[in-house]
């Protein structure tokens, strides 16, 4: 793999459904060459694959983390819906082992993020809580 290749790859990594002309245009050479080098590197397995992201892919939210919260008795259901009404929570899960249901926060802030968990911690038939920051995503 040349510079060549990986100006290539940068420019599909930006706009993977760039034309091979625009391809062209923008690496400065033709679109056959754009297109041989586009062939050898899917076939030499340089790249594995083509992907779509979609709205939900690319979040806004500049914090994100997991909470995963223990509720007393069986109030899960009632604990869940709280928390689904909440704007910062982004999923709620239910999970079997120490964990009755684990949360999916995105806030745009550390501080807002403080907020969101304290929030949760106040709710009725939460009894314990942990809280893990996501760092980052890959897929």
């Amino acid at each position: 793999m040349d510079e060549l290749d990986g100006r290539l790859i940068a420019a599909l990594k930006d706009d993977g459904r760039a034309s091979l002309s625009d391809l062209a245009a923008l690496l400065g050479v033709t679109r056959s060459t754009v297109r041989v080098r586009l062939d050898r590197l899917v076939q030499g397995g340089e790249i594995a694959g083509f992907t779509v992201l979609t709205r939900s892919d690319v979040r806004p939210d500049a914090v994100r983390g997991l909470m995963m919260l223990e509720i007393a008795g069986r109030g899960a259901e009632k604990t869940m819906n709280r928390l689904r009404a909440m704007p910062d929570i982004k999923a709620v899960h239910s999970t079997n082992g120490t964990w009755d249901l684990i949360a999916e926060i995105g806030s745009a802030t550390l501080e807002q993020f403080d907020q969101v968990l304290f929030a949760i911690r106040r709710l009725e038939g939460v009894t314990r809580s942990e809280t893990s920051l996501l760092l980052s995503t890959r897929r």
